[in-house]
């Protein structure tokens, strides 16, 4: 019965994701603003010598052109096309006149087609040795994050892996939105396009990730996230974002190992403002603290010796330890002959370098 319903709700959530495929196409974006100065400076110019000139050979023909006839002289000597004259030109002044246009125009005509040129060529051209580089930074990557979703829960997870020092890649559908982040997060890794998409996931080193975080706005968006980063490495841990609260089962079903809702979340951290202000307050003033303090889990890693835990003198003014998770069970705050063993989990209130700190007395 479960296996049908599950199949039903994958038909359902593919069709769902096939509908709505075209709303999350990625959209390319190079910023070249000194290329189309180039090209308005160069059309401006070609302009006022079509009217110059006009207004030139108009004069020069007298009595046997017409506005029509200087215009087509102008074209033909701006573009030295030469199908024959339609505006004699007979004094010194006169040719010296059109040698200048023709230089000119020449001229113009050459650098607007070159700016033309290269605006379209560096467009692709950027956005393809973009793409390479942040491929080259993905490849370098081991135990990183996958944000999926660049909104404003995706950078608040952003800015919370920054400040404990987490390396992670963004993916998010517009790659405007996250090219205007690069000045707040300067080495922001990032990839656009869908992040339900294998290929996409792939080249986020998905195989390598340590956790991807499914933050789209989109209910059904993050279960195609879910599902897709699951069936890619089963062994990955995922965090998904979900509006309605009927939908966590389905997420959870779908692979997701914690599914956060930030109306239940909000609502809860309300409540706690009023009830319990200072603990509320302590967890403020912690977060913003210059220490970068933040309760931490560190795994006792396989190859780890089992020991008591006063042998390790795990004591630093980076850290304070405070509980073992140790088979499902939490041994608050363990008396020093608690046996440390592999896979448990250390709980502990850290900065970033009390967390490496803790990290390298258990190697």
């Amino acid at each position: 019965m479960k296996i049908t319903y599950f199949i039903a709700l994958l038909c359902r959530v593919l069709h769902l994701h096939k509908r709505k495929k075209t709303v999350y196409a990625p959209r390319r974006h190079s910023q070249l603003p000194r290329i189309l100065l180039r090209i308005y400076f160069a059309a401006g110019f070609l302009l006022a010598l079509l009217a110059v000139g006009t207004a030139g050979f108009y004069m020069a023909g007298g009595d046997k052109a017409d506005l029509s006839d200087a215009f087509y002289m102008t074209i033909i000597t701006v573009t030295t096309v030469g199908y024959g004259e339609v505006v004699k030109i007979d004094g010194f002044a006169e040719r010296f006149f059109a040698g200048m246009i023709a230089l000119a125009g020449f001229g113009a005509v050459t650098f607007l087609f070159t700016s033309l040129t290269v605006f379209f060529l560096e467009s692709d051209l950027d956005f393809t040795l973009r793409r390479r580089r942040m491929e080259k930074q993905i490849r370098k990557l081991h135990g990183h994050y996958i944000i999926c979703g660049f909104g404003r829960v995706g950078r608040n997870v952003a800015n919370e892996l920054s400040t404990t020092h987490r390396h992670f890649v963004a993916i998010d559908s517009d790659e405007v939105a996250l090219e205007a982040q690069r000045d707040r997060l300067p080495g922001l890794v990032y990839l656009g396009g869908d992040a339900s998409d294998d290929d996409l996931l792939l080249s986020a080193g998905i195989h390598d990730a340590q956790g991807v975080f499914a933050v789209t706005g989109d209910d059904s968006r993050n279960l195609m996230i879910v599902f897709t980063a699951k069936q890619l490495n089963p062994n990955v841990r995922i965090v998904a974002r979900c509006h309605e609260v009927r939908n966590t089962e389905k997420l959870r079903k779908a692979g997701a190992d914690s599914v956060i809702s930030p109306d239940f979340t909000g609502g809860m951290r309300i409540a706690s403002s009023m009830i319990r202000p200072h603990v509320v307050s302590f967890l403020d003033e912690m977060l913003r603290s210059e220490l970068k303090l933040r309760l931490e889990e560190v795994q006792v890693p396989q190859h780890f010796e089992p020991r008591a835990l006063d042998t390790l003198r795990l004591r630093s003014p980076n850290y304070v330890l405070l509980a073992v998770r140790s088979h499902g069970d939490v041994v608050f705050n363990p008396p020093k002959e608690f046996m440390l063993e592999p896979d448990q989990h250390v709980i502990a209130m850290a900065s970033p370098l009390g967390r490496q700190e803790l990290e390298s007395a258990l190697m």
